[in-house]
């Protein structure tokens, strides 16, 4: 016999007691005392800026209630800027703010607010970064281009660049994550790393990695 549950009556003003009593449901089911915004998404039943909304920050509607957030407070633009990326490469595509909920993302909408003021503004800011104007607050930039050239793996903006040209699919069969989730894109040395092939977008490509692993048997 299924048991009854109780539903808040429609148009009834949300209380505090009603959002802590949520999060301590959704601390049950997770079977944990440290709970992160993204959990509560898919577990809870109010949405976030509520709680923000009402106790000034996420942090301290979780600490209302004795528990510990997961959240990570102080995230870099590098760590920002290359959540986005992941969301782009796994869409093939300009990622909206609905996807900060789902993977690949691993971060939520609020360290983007706390940063940028918005996610408009994020998106903004995160562009021109790429297409190298004007937003110089990221970790890469303290990178020389002589130390870029020496080092194999290619930087967060000349990732997204050798993927945008590419239209984030692979170079040699079309495959993409925006049509397979399975597949997972690789930037690729044409000229090999071992063999003197620098890291600079002339010699780099876009490969999934079966192309990837096909090359790697072949050379």
């Amino acid at each position: 016999m299924n048991q009854f549950e109780y539903s808040l009556p429609k148009n009834r003003p949300v209380s505090s007691d009603d959002l802590l009593n949520d999060l301590r449901s959704v601390s049950e089911s997770i079977n944990s005392q440290k709970i992160t915004q993204k959990e509560y998404v898919k577990l809870g039943k109010f949405d976030v800026s509520t709680f923000v909304n009402r106790f000034g920050s996420w942090n301290e509607a979780v600490n209302k209630c004795g528990f510990k957030s997961g959240n990570i407070v102080n995230y870099s633009d590098e760590n920002l800027f290359e959540n986005i990326l992941n969301i782009w490469q796994q869409k093939g595509k300009q990622p909206v703010r609905r996807d900060l909920n789902t993977s690949p993302s691993k971060i939520s909408q609020s360290p983007y607010n706390r940063r940028f003021s918005s996610w408009a503004v994020a998106m903004k800011s995160f562009v021109e970064y790429m297409n190298n104007k004007g937003v110089v607050n990221v970790a890469y930039t303290e990178i020389s281009e002589k130390q870029v050239k020496q080092g194999r793996d290619p930087n967060l903006r000349l990732r997204f660049q050798v993927l945008k040209r590419d239209n984030f699919s692979c170079v040699k069969c079309g495959n993409s994550p925006a049509k397979n989730q399975e597949v997972i894109l690789h930037i690729d040395h044409i000229l090999p790393w071992s063999k003197g092939g620098e890291t600079e977008i002339q010699n780099l490509q876009t490969l999934c990695d079966r192309c990837n692993l096909g090359k790697s048997n072949v050379e």
